[in-house]
């Protein structure tokens, strides 16, 4: 089922034929499709050492171009900075066999996603991401602000979309309780504290785990300039009750950054659940347990 209503199909054969007519020195590597809960892309391996990306939603092949040229340059600016690997980019790719738009193609990270293998309850792996935000945040801005629309600026410009939310989720979760969440956390300040570098998406799909443990990061096109606390949904995303005080006391967040980042993973929780309900039932799950976990801290 599809997960976007417009959304374009990609096959292993266009892939096959995309890249042995524009890349000819992998002409003969195997071409094979990734599964995962990813909502943005499919994913396809290409050998043993690439992983080749593809737009899901139609859009223009100028803007797609220039934001496949963005993440590429996050992509290269993040790679070597933290204690964890991540994907390095590679090429990008040009519309044709029928595939409409510009692609990518960054590295492969071999492992399992936390989606995948839960470390909710792993404090190793709270210490693990503690480092992992750490690297981030010490990374240099060179100037830069958060310039974007979406989380990481100010929690009110949601509202819109939180109304849209709560709209498509009258029959799945109660609506009247999240109503008074949002009505709280929407107005928390953003506080002195200066922009600094995230990775944007500390989601379960996005993050490599093995044992319990930290292995890698994925999907880093958004790494750039934001609010602090944006990092901190990996908080109620990935970790359990216990393992979540690690988190917070390694990084010696304060009240205000803490709520924040909880009302970001909020936020974010909220739009997985009704709009992936039937198309991409993990994502939507992700979104239930954030939510339990968001609400659970709401009484604690």
């Amino acid at each position: 089922m599809k997960m976007h209503a417009d959304q374009m199909t990609v096959s292993a054969r266009t892939v096959r034929r995309l890249v042995e007519r524009q890349f000819p020195r992998w002409r003969g590597l195997p071409v094979s499709g990734v599964a995962s809960q990813g909502t943005v892309n499919a994913i396809f391996r290409i050998g043993d050492r690439f992983a080749a990306r593809f737009p899901l939603e139609p859009a223009d092949v100028e803007s797609t171009r220039r934001r496949l040229e963005s993440e590429a340059e996050a992509a290269g600016e993040l790679a070597g900075r933290t204690r964890f690997p991540t994907p390095e980019p590679v090429a990008l790719g040009e519309p044709g066999a029928g595939y409409p738009l510009p692609w990518s193609v960054q590295t492969w990270l071999p492992g399992v996603v936390a989606a995948d293998e839960d470390p909710g309850a792993s404090s190793a792996f709270a210490r693990d991401l503690a480092g992992l935000i750490g690297d981030l945040r010490a990374i240099d801005t060179r100037g830069r602000t958060f310039a974007g629309t979406g989380r990481g600026g100010d929690l009110r410009s949601h509202d819109a979309w939180m109304e849209t939310c709560f709209g498509h989720s009258e029959q799945l979760l109660d609506v009247p309780r999240l109503r008074r969440v949002w009505a709280t956390v929407r107005d928390l300040p953003r506080g002195a504290a200066a922009d600094v570098m995230a990775h944007g998406d500390l989601m379960p799909g996005n993050l490599l785990v093995s044992g319990g443990r930290l292995t890698g990061l994925l999907d880093v096109g958004d790494f750039g300039p934001a609010d602090p606390s944006l990092d901190l949904v990996s908080a109620w995303h990935l970790l359990d009750a216990g393992p979540r005080q690690v988190l917070r006391d390694r990084l010696g967040s304060g009240d205000l950054e803490w709520e924040r980042g909880r009302a970001w993973a909020f936020v974010q929780a909220m739009g997985l659940v009704w709009y992936y309900v039937r198309s991409n039932p993990g994502m939507s799950r992700t979104g239930h347990r954030t939510l339990e976990r968001v609400l659970a801290d709401e009484v604690r």
